[in-house]
């Protein structure tokens, strides 16, 4: 099944991916709200405006058409969570990691574990996810600089369709808090990571 904006009743959530391992799964707090208000505005979708919670393991999962993760540090999956994650994917789902920087040596190994036989790739500049209601010609936009490498937009594809999104050295989320949560931010730059996570946000519900 194919999610699509006509597939939900008007009232549907976002919600905020909690996992066990240690790793704080409950970073980025006020990113997903302001992302689904800007969505709402932009796009004409009819969120919630408050972000749900929503555990791997949970069958409420299957609620949301859109899940979002993130974090700095460790994560673990249990054999329960594995199979249900990959239910819930392989089934219509849309799962988006964002590395907060930390995530991806823990992330990776898990993600493996829900689909053994994929492999992440880099989607390139011309994918359809980057040429949604906002125009991104040279792929994924840098929005918090660490370590001087460029921005990465990996994904899982199962049959033809992307379940899983995964953006790198990035920090696409911490461009969707709060403006002067971080102070080296400026609008222009929250403007771009809001635009970027619009077209996600639009490329999972109508791909």
């Amino acid at each position: 099944m194919l999610y699509a904006f006509s597939s939900f009743p008007p009232t549907y959530r976002m919600a905020k991916l909690k996992y066990n391992g240690g790793g704080d799964w409950y970073a980025d707090r006020t990113a997903l709200p302001n992302l689904i208000a800007y969505c709402n505005a932009n796009l004409k979708t009819n969120f919630y405006a408050e972000e749900s919670i929503v555990e791997v393991g949970s069958k409420e999962i299957f609620n949301y058409p859109f899940v979002y993760m993130t974090g700095h540090g460790n994560v673990v999956f249990n054999d329960q969570e594995i199979k249900n994650l990959r239910q819930y994917l392989t089934g219509g789902g849309f799962l988006h990691i964002d590395d907060n920087y930390g995530l991806d040596k823990f992330i990776r190994p898990q993600m493996k574990k829900v689909f053994p036989e994929l492999s992440f790739v880099e989607l390139p500049a011309n994918h359809a996810l980057y040429n949604q209601k906002f125009k991104f010609p040279g792929g994924l936009p840098k929005i918090h600089e660490h370590d001087n490498k460029r921005p990465q937009g990996f994904a899982l594809i199962y049959k033809g369709r992307v379940v899983c999104y995964y953006t790198f050295e990035c920090d696409l989320g911490n461009g969707w808090e709060d403006f002067g949560t971080y102070p080296e931010d400026t609008q222009e730059t929250r403007t771009k990571a809001l635009k970027m996570g619009a077209n996600l946000v639009q490329y999972a519900l109508t791909q």
